[in-house]
């Protein structure tokens, strides 16, 4: 094959460093979903390093008040058939309304239980 071609979906999801809420108008929870299209010339560990590193550096520069925000080291991808692509946007724009059910913690074990991963609870949110 003389070309790549790639499309690969990914709901991604992390929380702040410590699970620290910063909860307020502009920053409204303590996790962030993310949905995107894996670039094929990226790992994945490098990508959501970038998107972690510039996503803090933009609201420290934001919010002054928030110097000590920052990411959890960890992050969980999931992939993202094609068939499901319209309900993704749709249950991350929902977020508000959908912890007022459920967790984090919760949601993000059903994420891996739903994937078949196997995780020792006891780390997760270690």
């Amino acid at each position: 094959m003389g070309h790549s071609y790639a499309n690969i979906l990914i709901h991604a999801v992390f929380s702040t460093k410590d699970r620290h809420p910063w909860r307020s108008t502009e920053i409204r929870d303590d996790h962030l979903h993310m949905l995107f299209v894996h670039p094929r010339t990226l790992s994945m560990s490098t990508l959501m390093e970038k998107a972690k590193a510039n996503s803090s550096g933009w609201i420290k520069r934001r919010w002054r008040v928030r110097s000590g925000f920052g990411w959890q080291t960890g992050y969980a991808p999931f992939s993202v058939s094609k068939p499901h692509l319209e309900a993704a946007p749709r249950y991350i724009r929902n977020q508000e309304e959908h912890h007022r059910l459920i967790s984090f913690q919760e949601e993000l074990l059903r994420f891996l239980d739903r994937q078949g991963i196997e995780y020792d609870p006891r780390y997760v949110f270690a």
